[in-house]
């Protein structure tokens, strides 16, 4: 990720109220020599499940804490916002690695109802675009007229075609035309909407399955990606829903939307540990600008700043 001011900026702004929340529980305690008695330790579990890492992965880390601080030389003087932040890049790190960048490809965009897919995928076309390169959108949720229309407002505003068929359309005769369109416009990245699904909703999982079916048939030697979107602001019941999500469909990586509105900010470190996906990219505000791609130690510096 670009080190730019207004990068960097945008993530600390987006991860302000997780920050607060953290240095609000735990006060002095991130600035001095390092310790973790009982009280100190309890406090910090509870801010870590507050800033919404969770259960399984704030006592994860505090059990390394506790390794860190026995094997650490006497009188060392490490502060413990130091040491917690090296122990979350030592999470982040333990998740898979990022899919290697590559041209042209297909993205599909999955996720519940509301969890900010057509937004992020203006995000996404907007980084594309000022990178050079050329993209086409499809509309792929035909069971809301309404995702259509917004699509479409998108793809005028940023100046890209947009394939779509009537509401009520088969979302994999969408998914054919538009990788057909992609590939005769000679686009370097298609990017397909899809319908808002439920785990439980096995009529809906198997149609998702036929859209991959169809792109991965279509699409030749473009690399075909599934980029998971989760709302932030919903905090571990996205969690659970992406795990369930996940135990019948398959997702490349993670979009973690919505990250400006929420003090739930540590969901990133829950994700990366508990879902062994890489989080690919942070929604930090409202505007087609703002998304960030991820990058494990900028990511903690805004956290614990």
């Amino acid at each position: 990720m670009s080190s730019s001011p207004s990068v960097w900026s945008r993530l600390r702004a987006g991860l302000a109220r997780t920050q607060e929340r953290l240095t609000e529980r735990l006060g002095a305690a991130l600035d001095l020599p390092a310790r973790l008695d009982d009280a100190t330790a309890a406090e910090l579990e509870e801010a870590l499940i507050a800033a919404d890492l969770g259960v399984e992965t704030s006592r994860t880390l505090l059990g390394r804490l506790r390794d860190r601080l026995r094997q650490s030389d006497v009188g060392r003087d490490e502060r413990l916002r130091e040491m917690l932040s090296q122990e979350i890049l030592d999470l982040l790190a333990e998740a898979p690695p990022p899919p290697a960048e590559s041209w042209p490809r297909v993205t599909l965009v999955v996720g519940v109802n509301g969890a900010g897919k057509t937004t992020s995928i203006a995000k996404l076309a907007r980084r594309d675009l000022s990178a050079g390169r050329k993209v086409v959108l499809a509309a792929g949720d035909t069971f809301r007229a309404a995702a259509i229309e917004q699509l479409v407002l998108w793809g005028e505003r940023l100046g890209v075609d947009v394939v779509r068929q009537a509401a009520g359309s088969d979302p994999a005769a969408v998914a054919y035309d538009a990788v057909k369109a992609a590939r005769a416009r000679r686009a370097d990245h298609l990017i397909l909407d899809t319908a808002g699904r439920l785990h439980n909703k096995e009529q809906l999982m198997a149609e998702l399955a036929k859209i991959r079916r169809v792109v991965e048939r279509e699409a030749g030697d473009w690399t075909v990606r599934t980029l998971l979107v989760l709302d932030a602001t919903t905090g571990q019941n996205a969690l659970a829903q992406a795990r369930a999500f996940l135990a019948t469909a398959a997702a490349d990586g993670v979009l973690l939307s919505k990250l400006d509105g929420t003090a739930r900010g540590g969901m990133v470190v829950a994700v990366a540990r508990e879902l062994r996906l890489p989080v690919l990219y942070l929604g930090v505000g409202e505007k087609a600008d703002d998304l960030v791609d991820f990058d494990p130690r900028e990511f903690t510096h805004a956290l614990l700043r």
